[in-house]
Parts: C-alpha cells; sequence; structure tokens
C-alpha cells in the first residue's frame, strides 16, 4: 500500500498526519506499506518519530521519492539503515541522443558534450547499478581506466548511471568512421586487455566465470551427440581457475576514447577466470552471432561483418603475440568451442522461433561438433603471472608492423616501471632494428621477423632480441659516422645504428643457424 507524504511534517501536524496514516492502514495490518516522500519537502523529529512507530509494526516499511534534503535528515539518524530509503531522482531523456555504447545489461547514450548516460534494461535497476558501481570502484583501485558513476537519473521506466566522459568515441564508432585505424585500434583494444587479464584480483572480490560457463555447458549439451556433450564439458571442467581478471562483455562499444586516454566501460559483468571465457566472447561479438546473418554485426557494432572479421583474427594475433598459423588456429579452435556452447544456450533460453533462429542454431552446432571431432583439450599455455602471452613476437617484417613491434616492447616495459628516458632510447632502437629488417632482411621479397623482450633482476636489465631468416648481414660491422663533419660533408646513413650503440648499454650481432639473431641491451 502506497501512502503520500506532502509538504512539511513537524510538530504542528505531525499528529494529524499519524492519525491520517493509521486511518489509511485500518484492516490492513499485512499490507507491504511504502511511503512516498517526492511531495515531502521537510520532516522534523516529530515526523520522523511517526515513521518510527510505523516501522514498529510494518516491518518492511519504506520511503521512496526523497528528496536531497530529506534524504540528508533520514540519513544523519540512521533511518536509512534501518530501512529502504531511495532518493527521488531527476529526470534525463535520451531521446535523439547517439549511443556510444552497449554491453549486455544496457546502452550508454552521450546527453551533452561532457556527460554519458548507460540505461539498464531492467526496469528494477537500482541493484544492478549498486552492483556495477562497487566492481568499477574495485577495478579503478587494481588500475582499470575507467569512469565511476556520479549520479543516478530515472530514463523512462528504468534508470540510468551518469558518467563524465570528455568527447568519448567508442571504439565501434572509430571503426566505423575511420577504418583506416584498424591496426591503432587493435593495438590499444590489445593492450588494455592483457592489462585487465594481468590483474591479480582478492579473494572473493569477484565471481567466477567458469563456474557460469559450466553451467550453460550442462544446459545445452542435451543438443549434442552424447560423446560430444560430454567430452565438452569434461574439457571445460579441466580448465584451470585463476584469480585474473576478466571483462566478461569486452568489444568495441565498450572500450572509448575519452580525450586522449583509453577507458573500459560496462563493468557490471566483471569476474575472474582464465581467458578463454573471454576470447570466447570476443569471438562471438565480431564472429559468432553473425555467422548466419552478417547484418547482425552491422546492426550491433555499426561497421561491415569484414571489418569485425579482420579485428577478431588481427586482436587474437596480437594477443597471443604471433601471426604464426599453427600457433594461433588451434588455440581458435579451443575459443570457439566455448563460443558456440554459449551461443547455442543463449539462443535456446530466448527461444528459437523461426527459420533463420533454427538455421542458425544448426550452423552453430554444425561447427560445434567439427571442432570437437580435432580438439582435446580447451585450456592453453599462459604465463603464471597473469595470462598474458609469452614475451615473444612473430610478426611479417614491414614497416606497416612497426607500431605493434613497439607496442609489443613498451607493454613490457612498463610492466618493470622503465623509466620514461629509457623507454624513449629503447624505442628508437627497436624501431631502427625493425625498419632495418623490413627494408633489407628479404628485399625483394617479405619474410617474417621475431622480436624477444626479456627482463632479468639484480640489476634490472631489459634484453630485446631481433631473429630473422634474411640476407647476412652485421649492422655493427659499418664505421661509426664521422658526426664532427659539416652537413654538406657526411655520407648518408648510418645515423640509426650510430644512435642504437650510443643508447644502449651492449649491442651484439651473430650469424647462426641461417639466422640474423641482434640483440639489444639496456639496464634500468
Amino acid at each position: 500500500m502506497k501512502i503520500e507524504l506532502k509538504g512539511r511534517i513537524d510538530s504542528n501536524n505531525a499528529s494529524q498526519v499519524e492519525k491520517e496514516i493509521w486511518d489509511r492502514l485500518a484492516g490492513h495490518s499485512d499490507a507491504a506499506v511504502t511511503l512516498d516522500a517526492t511531495d515531502l519537502e521537510y520532516i522534523s523529529s516529530a515526523g520522523l518519530r511517526v515513521i518510527l512507530r510505523l516501522k514498529k509494526t510494518y516491518r518492511d516499511l519504506k520511503i521512496t521519492g526523497v528528496s536531497s534534503e530529506v534524504y540528508e535528515i533520514l540519513d544523519m539518524t540512521g533511518f536509512t539503515e534501518m530501512m529502504t530509503v531511495e532518493k527521488a531522482y531527476r529526470v534525463v531523456s535520451v531521446e535523439g541522443c547517439e549511443v556510444i555504447g552497449e554491453g549486455a545489461n544496457g546502452k550508454v547514450y552521450r546527453i551533452d558534450r561532457d556527460n554519458v548516460v548507460k540505461v539498464y534494461k531492467n526496469a528494477d535497476a537500482l541493484s544492478d547499478i549498486q552492483h556495477e558501481r562497487e566492481v568499477a570502484r574495485l577495478a579503478l583501485v587494481l588500475g582499470v581506466p575507467t569512469a565511476i558513476s556520479y549520479d543516478v537519473v530515472r530514463v523512462g521506466d528504468s534508470y540510468g548511471s551518469v558518467f563524465e566522459l570528455l568527447n568519448a568515441r567508442s571504439f565501434a564508432k572509430i571503426l566505423a568512421e575511420e577504418p583506416e585505424r584498424m591496426d591503432w585500434c587493435v593495438a590499444e583494444y590489445v593492450k588494455l586487455l592483457k592489462m585487465v587479464h594481468g590483474i591479480t584480483v582478492p579473494t572473493g572480490k569477484l565471481p567466477s566465470i567458469k563456474a557460469d560457463a559450466l553451467a550453460y555447458i550442462r544446459r545445452m549439451q542435451h543438443t549434442l551427440p552424447p560423446e560430444y556433450g560430454e567430452k565438452l564439458l569434461r574439457m571445460a571442467e579441466e580448465i584451470p581457475e585463476s584469480d585474473h581478471m576478466i571483462h566478461g562483455d569486452y568489444h568495441t562499444k565498450n572500450i572509448v576514447l575519452a580525450g586522449d586516454e583509453v577507458l573500459l566501460i560496462d563493468m557490471d559483468t566483471l569476474s575472474v577466470g582464465h581467458p578463454i571465457f573471454e576470447l570466447a566472447q570476443m569471438y562471438n561479438s565480431y564472429v559468432g552471432f553473425s555467422e548466419y546473418n552478417e547484418d547482425i554485426v552491422l546492426q550491433f557494432q555499426g561497421y561491415p561483418a569484414s571489418v569485425a572479421r579482420a579485428f577478431w583474427k588481427n586482436s587474437l594475433r596480437a594477443y597471443l603475440g604471433t601471426d604464426d598459423p599453427r600457433r594461433v588456429n588451434p588455440v581458435e579452435d579451443k575459443i570457439r568451442c566455448i563460443a558456440y556452447a554459449d551461443l547455442i544456450d543463449w539462443k535456446c533460453r530466448h527461444g528459437v522461433e523461426n527459420e533463420e533462429d533454427r538455421a542458425t542454431v544448426a550452423l552453430w552446432t554444425q561447427r560445434l561438433i567439427e571442432l570437437l571431432g580435432r580438439v582435446d583439450s580447451l585450456a592453453f599455455d599462459v604465463p603464471a603471472d597473469g595470462n598474458t602471452p609469452a614475451d615473444e613476437l612473430d610478426i611479417e617484417a614491414v614497416t606497416e608492423n612497426l607500431p605493434r613491434v613497439l607496442a609489443f616492447v613498451d607493454e613490457r616495459l612498463e610492466k618493470v616501471a622503465c623509466p620514461m628516458k629509457a623507454q624513449m632510447q629503447i624505442d628508437v632502437a627497436v624501431e631502427e632494428i625493425f625498419v632495418n629488417i623490413a627494408s633489407y632482411a628479404y628485399a625483394p621479397e617479405k619474410g617474417k621477423a621475431t622480436v624477444r623482450v626479456e627482463v632479468s633482476e639484480d640489476p634490472v636489465t631489459v634484453t630485446i632480441t631481433f631473429v630473422d631468416h634474411g640476407i647476412p648481414y652485421d649492422p655493427l660491422a659499418r664505421e661509426d659516422p664521422d658526426i664532427t663533419l659539416p652537413a654538406d660533408e657526411r655520407e648518408a646513413g648510418g645515423l640509426g645504428i650510430f644512435m642504437t650503440k650510443k643508447f644502449m648499454d651492449a649491442v651484439t650481432y651473430t650469424y647462426k643457424d641461417g639466422q640474423n639473431i641482434l640483440t639489444l641491451t639496456k639496464n634500468l
């Protein structure tokens, strides 16, 4: 039963207000009572005593629509601890607003230049909002660049969380409008993903994503031939537990560029676990959901399936640190097993209603059965220090791949708190060596290069090794340029390797087993 409180309740009228309330409640001793304080302007201690007496009879009494001023009084006097007290929320309209992000539980709209609002799909979303605020704070404390909601508002029949995100653009929008920035988006996307997966979460702070995966596999396994359903469940159960962070809805609508900072949003799906579960969700975002009908990814992400497929492939290679299909393809097969299981369960729970739905489920089931015929384990090796890929990058030696090489090296330098000056010097040396390999090692053909980063302690030393199978060439054999000569007397070239030797503590070269091996060493 809802009872409205209006105007002021003080010593002058508290007795009359109380009598009117009890008259309304006559004969309703078992009712669930809500006091609607939308129009309540002020309440004194006399009014608080009225509420206290009501609470003694109606244990589930709650107060809704409370203004900030009245809420402060109720909070200060402890009423917010003894009963549910809900604030009044300002109303925000998102009609005509740009959608800049979307996750499993809501959409993010830009409401003005500086602010966005995440509108929840669940109409009774206050508990969801509280949960997301708590896990977002945890993520921020643990080092994830994210935004914290500063206000809760009403949006239509639901609620929204308001965030300050200055000029934020999602990666989905960047890819849709500037597809030439694919490489930059991949590098930043994977850099952030590795950082998230490298975070160890205190025990009990976040749920296990493996538990959810086992639940949906058990629900859908009856759709497979028994031997395949049992095999899938067994392999999923054998995936090792992990206390490293998983975002759970990691796609380009949930990565935003705010100013010059890359932020991760939509934090309500945070959990812990093995990265295969994250990667399976990613596969579904770019391929799985739209595998039968490619228009689906265009409708959701805002860019065509060809871009989505390329983004997935490039991101997986960057995450694994290799372009070698012998290493990438087996891992992708494992990821797809989890991905298709999730998709089949999702579609079955939401209803197979038409011919396209049936054809879609049939395609996913066929793909999964084919995979289960050749996959014998779902776990794949990741280092124990945070689920990041090995410290080795196999990549095509072309100058266009220089940004990926630098991002790969810089990420590892950041892990050891490399000073900015040393990082700049290392980057100069890395650029010089990689561009030389790309330009000359295989000319006029193309070939691969391997970049390996190793860190030792006592003292902290970074060793970067470049390996290629190109033409034998020792860049150290070249005589250093005479930097005392005037510009018009100097020979072209040679400055790059000269700077490399000056910046590094040691530079060595060897040719062994058909490989050029050049090693840079820098003491930090």
